[in-house]
């Protein structure tokens, strides 16, 4: 079976679209928290000071209740979702150029940044160590999960090979 113009067009179009999309989320994501920094601020503090959860006397150790500690990982927060913004929207750009291989490579960074904070940052940390699922009014986790969800459908996308490569293998 040989590959078709149209079958990899279609394949990089797709891999392109959900960069996108991830792009234009993460870049609203980050402006969102620039311009009303205040909002996801008590979200943050909330999570980090586990003052919504069930208050176990086991687990409130691990609360960070010191409001200076707080806006720092919030600023790096912000900071991660802003470079990961600007990853995916070069990516999408190279994608947009043509630029498989490229376009795939800068996509992949950006994606695996995406996986790193909504996986690692969100869903294991806020919402396993701190104890952000016990939360009625501070639980991101359904948030967390789609976005995790979506980036790694988006990233098994970029990574599907190249047709014309393999069938010139």
């Amino acid at each position: 079976m040989t590959s078709t113009p149209a079958r990899h067009t279609g394949l990089a179009l797709a891999a392109g679209v959900l960069t996108g999309v991830l792009a234009l989320y993460i870049t609203l994501v980050a402006v969102g928290n620039i311009t009303d920094f205040g909002t996801n601020q008590q979200f943050v503090r909330h999570v980090l000071a586990m003052d919504t959860t069930f208050r176990d006397k086991d687990l409130m150790g691990r609360a960070i209740t010191g409001t200076g500690l707080q806006d720092a990982a919030y600023v790096a927060i912000i900071v991660w979702e802003s470079v990961a913004a600007l990853v995916l929207i070069w990516g999408t750009w190279l994608w947009a150029r043509g630029r498989g291989d490229r376009a795939r490579r800068t996509s992949t960074y950006g994606l695996l940044m995406l996986l790193t904070l909504f996986g690692a940052g969100f869903i294991a940390i806020g919402g396993e160590w701190f104890a952000m699922w016990q939360s009625k009014t501070w639980n991101g986790l359904d948030a967390a999960t789609r976005v995790f969800l979506l980036s790694g459908v988006a990233l098994i996308v970029n990574q599907l090979p190249d047709p014309r490569q393999r069938d010139a293998g």
